[in-house]
């Protein structure tokens, strides 16, 4: 999926150190792993109890003895609450961004802890991470794209290869960057800190991720819950472009309903606009931010649906009508102008370079062309539109083996989930939600009303995740029009 995905920190999870121990009890794991410290990683109220660290693993498991990676950490509770058990562990999803960089203090009434103790975690080669990859050469190959009119994938492939290279030249597996190693990661920190089962708390990617954990250590697992979730058996790129023409599907129901009568043939205008733009490319002058004179440059079919599907999310998704009829009036420029600014601006919270190793080898080896083609056949407006910033090129050209399979089995469990989904959600749809309810009979779905990507828990007023964690086995009841629970 894009990698301008918001990071809904867990604050979606909730409303509103640390464990005193010794680093280095590894207890049953299989690797030799500790902790070392990490100062200042986070502010918080000195009545708590914060530990802060780096758990250091294998880069490889495979070569336990070879390099080490660190992973930042750190786990908080207020005195009163329990310091091994109802302890709930976050990972934001991507892949590619920092969890920790996105929580800078804790307050001691922080609705991190409100359902006990605290732990944010960073995937393996995020920013934070000891390596972090990053692949800063592509951000530099697109603007240079624009800059100078020419082709953006071939100056990209260029910079991925120029990425590659020079993290292999550090040393780095790329290979190891994958969801079967970050779940060991995972049950390696708990086994490090003395925890009982946990409750995981993951959003999208990482949602995923929480999931296969689930399935390959159950032991470390009390609930799930799991904001707008990619399950890792899922083939993304297969359903992609289905995903987004759902989420605008969506919206034309919307407008259906709407009395404003420029809307009421919104979808035939749209659909129409977009099948006969086909690979046409349009000038347009443009201010690079820090710059004192314009530059012509040029947009076309990708830009233009770039506008409307980052428009797909809570915030803005009741915008998108009308920003879909300045488009196809001819009134696309200002908008544009918004998308180049982003494309400029890069993406400086992902770390591109972990995303290639992770997307690499967890989806796009798994993902069938001629699958991906017929997409295009179904939604000619959205032919050709680059939806993720990984493809099959990128990924023939970064070399790490697929992972492995029990990561890609489908999930059967019966620990309790507390899952969500927004329906005008372009990337991960109720659809996923449903496969993953098929073979788990104790999970809950909640699709939220005009919800995007990071939907939630809460609709209407209510917080139904306090309902399900004071009782994740009894069924939970909708209490607004605005939410639906399946």
């Amino acid at each position: 999926m894009k990698s301008n995905f918001l990071i809904r920190i867990y604050l979606s999870f909730c409303v509103a150190g640390s464990l005193i121990m010794s680093a280095g009890h590894a207890f049953s794991q299989k690797n030799p792993v500790y902790i070392e410290p990490y100062p200042q990683l986070v502010k918080a109220d000195a009545r708590l109890i914060l530990k802060t660290g780096y758990l250091v693993v294998p880069e490889n498991r495979n070569k336990p003895e070879g390099r080490k990676v660190k992973l930042p950490f750190f786990f908080v509770r207020r005195p009163d609450q329990d310091a091994h058990k109802n302890i709930s562990l976050y990972m934001t999803g991507g892949p590619g961004y920092s969890t920790t960089a996105g929580i800078d203090s804790i307050s001691y009434h922080s609705g991190f802890l409100r359902y006990g103790g605290f732990i944010a975690f960073d995937q393996r080669g995020t920013k934070r991470a000891i390596p972090n990859l990053e692949a800063d050469e592509v951000y530099e190959a697109i603007k240079q794209s624009y800059r100078e009119s020419r082709n953006k994938d071939s100056l990209v492939l260029l910079a991925v290869k120029k990425s590659r290279e020079r993290l292999v030249r550090q040393g780095i597996d790329l290979s190891a960057y994958n969801t079967a190693e970050s779940i060991e990661d995972i049950n390696d920190l708990r086994l490090a800190l003395g925890l009982d089962s946990l409750n995981l708390v993951g959003i999208s990617y990482s949602g995923g991720m929480m999931l296969s954990m689930a399935q390959i250590h159950p032991e470390g697992v009390r609930t799930l819950l799991l904001n707008s979730p990619l399950p890792t058996f899922v083939t993304y790129e297969e359903t992609a472009l289905n995903n987004i023409n759902e989420a605008l599907e969506q919206v034309f129901l919307n407008c259906a309903a709407d009395s404003a009568i420029a809307y009421k043939n919104l979808k035939v205008s749209f659909q129409s606009y977009f099948t006969k733009l086909g690979t046409r490319r349009f000038p347009i002058m443009y201010l690079e931010k820090g710059k004192k004179d314009s530059m012509l440059t040029n947009y076309g079919k990708q830009e233009l649906l770039d506008v409307i599907i980052n428009r797909l999310n809570t915030g803005l998704v009741k915008t998108v009508p009308f920003v879909i009829f300045e488009i196809v009036s001819g009134r696309a420029e200002p908008y544009v102008r918004e998308v180049l600014d982003g494309y400029f601006a890069g993406n400086t919270s992902v770390s591109l370079a972990m995303r290639y190793s992770m997307y690499c080898s967890g989806q796009i080896a798994f993902a069938d062309k001629a699958t991906e083609m017929q997409q295009e056949k179904r939604f000619p407006w959205l032919a050709g539109y680059v939806f993720n910033n990984v493809d099959h090129p990128i990924c023939d050209c970064w070399q790490v083996p697929p992972v492995g399979k029990a990561v890609r089995t489908q999930i059967s469990s019966l620990v309790p989930a507390l899952i969500t989904a927004g329906d005008v959600d372009p990337w991960c749809r109720p659809s996923y939600n449903r496969l993953i309810k098929s073979k788990m009979p104790n999970a809950q779905l909640l699709i939220l009303h005009n919800k995007g990507h990071g939907a939630g828990y809460t609709a209407g007023g209510i917080n139904y995740l306090d309902e399900f964690m004071k009782a994740p086995m009894k069924q939970l009841k909708a209490g607004s029009g605005g939410v639906s629970i399946e």
